[in-house]
């Protein structure tokens, strides 16, 4: 059953405003929290499902998780004030349902740990101000940096790269250093991306890997999945497969598995594809982390102690750990600074529009099918899915970058905007123009042939080796006019001035056959 809510003091000294992605009773706004004096507010709205066309798995993800986080308040006898999706006098937008609570409860302060969404802070801004209420805004505790701790490492540099962010957070915070003063990366080196960049036997495929440990609906979680079901039945996405978890103590019995049954094997496999097998060594905790039932300290702490203890080999604790410590803190780094403007970035001029199928997953392209038929189903694709297959399509295809961030924002259930458009905007489309990455992460079939030991390939009407003609890989193709499109940019990057040198061996002929290609499989998704 829903929580029920706790009578609500009076006088109301403080209204402890608790976002879907705040799930934890000791972050900052609860500092100082009395339950003789103060009361807690959420709110289930609908803007929050369709601001962009937020997929069932996303969208039952966030309630479900809100509604264990309120029941746990509730038992602790702690007053709340909650609005759920489906009462009669739900406005749907964040600052209408405060504007209500205000009116009916009279607070003196409003208590705000600071959201992961510009355009959350600004809307619960604006409101306060205008119902003339104080708004104490507090940090977010669920990082190793602060916003400030990025500006100041971001300052007087002319790129912002992760890696010397990295460094300055494993020095920082010690963690896998060694030597005698503690300055020195274990095992000599910053990372060990040499040995994480595996691909599969393709005569065995996959070695036998434990399946992550999963968590059954409960009746609380159910009666979401019935709502959202009903709710929001025309959006996209599937709630048959639903087993995240959704509490502090599923998150911790999550964060124990993975670091028991697959974080041995996480590094060496972490860039490898296989046909219908979404999970492989991948931790499954991004979901818990952004939600905040998990702290990024416990989890990389986790990762370094496992291998101190000899439990797990360097590479694969340093690979995981730098996803969190580094790219994870990097990218709301970027997101906070870069912020109003970085959403509409789009320095390659990209103006296709995203593909329909998209949102049901039905393409000849095996390798692209099943990743978004995966996503559909399950909210879930690991990183080389999301950028090395989904992102380099749109990518190469030239799909405006507004529209290919909205759709990774709708259809993950760790989608959170701070992480989503940084990795989307920067990392996958370039759109920043270099903000964040050194180079266009553009390829051809091949880097995908090659990563997944051929499988899909060997599955496809297409064939990864051929740019143009009949059975050409649009992949491939899309890559070769790439190339042609951007040949001046590239050629100024030395990062990809040997990419562009291929084209060299392109006669004019070939040349337009490419465009003319490409150009078809744009206007076939216009």
């Amino acid at each position: 059953m829903t929580p029920s809510p706790r009578p609500v003091p009076r006088p109301l000294r403080h209204l402890v405003l608790v976002l879907g992605d705040q799930l934890d009773a000791a972050s900052s706004a609860f500092d100082g929290f009395d339950a003789a004096h103060d009361a807690v507010w959420m709110a289930e709205v609908a803007e929050e499902s369709t601001h962009v066309w937020s997929s069932q798995p996303r969208t039952a993800l966030f309630l479900a998780a809100m509604r264990h986080f309120a029941a746990g308040l509730s038992a602790r006898g702690w007053p709340l004030h909650y609005t759920r999706l489906d009462d009669a006098a739900n406005s749907g937008t964040l600052a209408a349902e405060l504007a209500r609570a205000v009116q009916a409860l009279r607070p003196q302060a409003l208590v705000l740990t600071a959201p992961g969404d510009w355009r959350v802070l600004q809307a619960l801004r604006g409101q306060a101000r205008a119902l003339g209420v104080p708004l104490d805004l507090r940090d977010d505790r669920h990082f190793f940096a602060t916003v400030r701790d990025f500006v100041a490492h971001a300052k007087g540099r002319k790129s912002l790269r992760m890696e010397f962010f990295y460094r300055d957070m494993r020095r920082r915070h010690r963690v896998l250093m060694e030597g005698e003063d503690g300055d020195q990366p274990a095992g000599g080196q910053w990372n060990f991306d040499a040995d994480n960049r595996h691909a599969f036997d393709p005569r065995t495929g996959p070695p036998p890997v434990p399946a992550p440990r999963r968590f059954a609906p409960d009746a609380l979680t159910q009666e979401v999945i019935a709502l959202v079901r009903r709710r929001f039945a025309t959006h996209p996405g599937a709630l048959d497969d639903f087993d995240w978890p959704l509490t502090r103590e599923q998150a911790l019995a999550a964060l124990d598995d993975f670091i028991a049954h697959r974080l041995a094997d996480f590094g060496r496999w972490q860039d490898a594809l296989w046909p219908a097998q979404p999970w492989l060594w991948h931790s499954r905790l991004s979901a818990a982390l952004n939600l905040k039932l998990l702290h990024p300290r416990e989890v990389v702490a986790a990762a370094e102690a496992a291998w101190r203890a000899g439990r797990v080999p360097l590479a694969s604790a340093e690979g995981f750990i730098r996803q969190i410590l580094g790219w994870r803190e990097y990218v709301r780094g970027i997101y906070w600074t870069q912020m109003p403007g970085y959403v509409d970035a789009n320095a390659l001029d990209a103006q296709t529009p995203l593909p329909a199928f998209f949102w049901h997953g039905d393409t000849d392209m095996a390798c692209l099918r099943d990743a978004l038929t995966q996503t559909l189903r399950l909210g879930y694709a690991h990183h080389i899915q999301r950028l090395m297959v989904i992102g380099l399509y749109a990518l190469l295809l030239g799909v405006q970058p507004r529209r290919i961030s909205d759709w990774f924002l709708a259809v993950y259930v760790d989608a959170v905007e701070w992480v989503e458009l940084p990795n989307v905007i920067g990392m996958g489309q370039f759109a920043d123009g270099g903000v964040m990455a050194s180079k266009p992460y553009i390829a051809s079939g091949k880097y995908i042939e090659r990563m997944s030991a051929g499988r899909f390939c060997a599955a496809c009407r297409f064939d990864p080796t051929q740019r143009t003609g009949e059975r050409a890989c649009p992949y491939t193709t899309l890559y070769w006019d790439f190339l042609l499109r951007h040949e001046a940019l590239l050629a100024a990057n030395p990062r990809t001035v040997m990419q562009v040198k291929n084209l060299s061996r392109v006669d004019e002929a070939e040349r337009q056959a490419i465009r003319t290609q490409a150009q078809a499989l744009r206007e076939a998704v216009a």
